[in-house]
């Protein structure tokens, strides 16, 4: 793989400890991202927003409101780590699907190839900029919008399960599906609009957990590490 899109959950930005930031966490992804990009990788970044904004919460709250207030957290997760990218050595910039200078630059393809191509580590905020989808889709429109060879999802499961292994201790981990597989068995560790997308473009996608910084780059570089799901 040359250019990868990784999808980074909020939480993981918090690293368990409840609260928004776990400061130390973010500055090893920081500089985990780097050390990716001086080994050559084109790393772009999608950034969830579970850390601060968990959709209505249970409220009575309009969807659409909820997904707008999600879209802005994740705004300032993209900013938080772009200074800490900065911060370590490296050169990052914020893109967003809406216009919101001076806090970000407006997304394009071309300005986020461009960007890569530069060895700058692009971040993506604000999802797709529209309700109703969440962030792992926006990962997976992004990550064939930029050209990236395949999606790394860190999540908060080590591998995609044969059921949920908090609620089935007989539940397998899973190392290699394809992606029809993934949506006829209704698998629910990743989206399933993001799957479908990605089948339908041809776009592999590795989902693993993120226990320390140095999974993305063990993931980045092809070790065995999590679910690899195949598009054929």
């Amino acid at each position: 793989m040359k250019r990868v899109l990784l999808k980074l959950s909020g939480e993981a930005l918090s690293a368990g400890t409840g609260e928004i930031y776990d400061g130390n966490f973010v500055d090893k992804v920081a500089a985990t991202l780097c050390e990716c990009k001086n080994k050559g990788y084109e790393l772009a970044v999608v950034v969830g927003a579970g850390n601060i904004w968990r959709g209505r919460a249970g409220g009575e709250m309009d969807r659409t409101d909820a997904d707008r207030m999600g879209m802005l957290a994740t705004v300032i997760n993209a900013i938080c780590l772009k200074d800490a990218v900065n911060r370590a050595g490296g050169e990052a910039v914020v893109m967003t699907a809406v216009p919101m200078y001076p806090f970000a630059d407006a997304y394009s393809s071309d300005a986020a190839k461009a960007a890569l191509s530069a060895g700058k580590i692009v971040i993506f905020g604000a999802g797709l900029g529209i309700p109703f989808l969440s962030t792992d889709t926006a990962g997976a429109v992004r990550a064939a919008e930029i050209g990236a060879d395949a999606m790394l999802m860190a999540k908060n499961v080590d591998y995609i399960y044969t059921d949920d292994p908090r609620k089935n201790p007989d539940a397998k981990p899973i190392i290699n599906i394809k992606a029809s597989e993934v949506l006829a068995k209704n698998l629910k560790a990743i989206d399933a609009t993001a799957t479908a997308f990605c089948l339908s473009v041809g776009m592999p996608i590795r989902v693993f957990g993120l226990n320390t910084p140095d999974d993305i780059l063990k993931a980045v570089s092809g070790e065995s590490v999590g679910t690899i799901i195949s598009a054929e």
